[in-house]
């Protein structure tokens, strides 16, 4: 294993004392994994005015730049970075919960992972206790993996910056914890996405790839901690593999034919710009033949897996609401337009 790492046990510390360094708009408690706006920076707790819904999310590291780099302006108000691919431990997630409340509640947005169920949950709890309203939303647009009854179901993947983009523009404006938290889950609803592996990822502390692919060989279905796949094929061209990312994202969204959509091509680490847009516009082709519009678009590394090859696509369905508050300004580390 070759990183630029001081050692396994420090990656999540080191990396935030690194992002606070880089970001003074931000205040990091690097041991506990948790970042805020920086307090006073809108005249309100951790930066949040008096009166304003405060978002929240977090999880396992080794997804930057979620969720650290989507802390700002129109987005989280705070992120809770656990282990890498293990979620924070539920006092560190009340303790920032409590640290950005401003009055009118905070909105949890939680990866559909039993981890991180589990401890935003009994972190919710803790907080209501202390007369903190929170609701939470919890993220599973990983078509990958089926809905079902029993055990945690689908994996919350790319649609999980939808969410937290197109509800901290309405907490931006100052909407009520209810609604805010009924366009995350409108958001939610209308997303599925769908991931492929090139390569596998290499944790610090395994120091060893978590998996293995032949030299000829691609994942389909992949999860972003290196899950296994709905199935493992010989390599194919980017036109090949759009097609198939694209017949399973829009066998379980048909009634996305004929409605715009949002679009994130979203490389999982390991894989360069160039071709994540040669995907990006083998995609666009696909979506033309189906008679689907692109109404706006991502291309880069939002929500990784370490170093890992390969990339996810998410759709979103999108109405005139939906692409208003993607519109509106946002100022992260990570995110930034309309400042």
């Amino acid at each position: 294993m070759k990183k630029l790492i001081n050692s396994p046990e420090s990656v999540v510390a080191d990396a935030l004392r690194g992002m606070a360094a880089a970001h003074p708009g931000l205040c990091v408690e690097a041991e506990k994994g948790i970042v805020t706006r920086a307090a006073g920076a809108a005249g309100g707790p951790a930066g949040e005015p008096a009166g304003k819904v405060a978002l929240l999310s977090g999880g396992g590291s080794g997804h930057e730049p979620l969720h650290a780099g989507f802390v700002g302006r129109g987005m989280l108000a705070a992120a809770v970075a656990g282990p890498v691919f293990t979620s924070p431990v539920p006092d560190n997630i009340a303790a920032a919960t409590c640290a950005v409340d401003a009055g009118a509640g905070v909105l949890h947005i939680v990866k559909n992972y039993t981890g991180d169920i589990l401890n935003f949950t009994m972190a919710a709890e803790d907080c209501e206790d202390e007369g903190v309203k929170v609701e939470q939303v919890v993220v599973d647009d990983d078509v990958a993996v089926a809905r079902t009854e029993h055990g945690p179901g689908r994996r919350g993947t790319g649609a999980t910056l939808f969410v937290e983009k197109i509800a901290g523009a309405l907490a931006e404006e100052g909407a009520p914890l209810a609604e805010v938290a009924a366009v995350a889950r409108k958001v939610n609803a209308n997303a599925r996405s769908y991931g492929v592996a090139l390569t596998s990822c290499t944790t610090p502390a395994k120091g060893s790839p978590n998996f293995t692919l032949g030299e000829d060989e691609i994942e389909l279905g992949i999860g972003i901690h290196g899950e296994p796949g709905r199935e493992r094929r010989k390599i194919m061209t980017a036109a090949e593999t759009a097609e198939a990312m694209l017949d399973a994202v829009l066998d379980d969204l048909p009634e996305a034919a004929g409605a715009p959509v949002i679009l994130l091509v979203n490389g999982l680490g390991g894989t360069p710009p160039v071709e994540l847009y040669i995907m990006r516009a083998e995609v666009e082709r696909v979506l033309g033949e189906r008679g689907i519009t692109v109404a706006r678009s991502l291309v880069g590394n939002y929500v990784t897996s370490l170093d890992m090859a390969g990339c996810t696509l998410t759709l979103c369905r999108a109405d005139e609401e939906l692409l208003r508050l993607w519109d509106a300004p946002v100022d992260t580390p990570s995110l930034r337009w309309g400042c």
